[in-house]
């Protein structure tokens, strides 16, 4: 009985830790992206917008 409950325990263990790392991927993603459009942004106004 002991060994069933420690397969349990770990195959809780499995799915609570895919979906943290899902949820710190995602963070992780969105925060990227909004660097990436903040870059992207400057550049067209710093470079493209003032270029006399």
């Amino acid at each position: 009985m002991n060994n069933w409950i420690y397969y349990v325990a770990a195959l809780i263990v499995i799915v609570l830790a895919a979906w943290v790392i899902k949820k710190v991927t995602s963070c992780i993603v969105k925060s990227i992206a909004m660097a990436v459009i903040v870059a992207v942004i400057a550049y067209i106004y710093f470079f493209v917008l003032n270029a006399n």
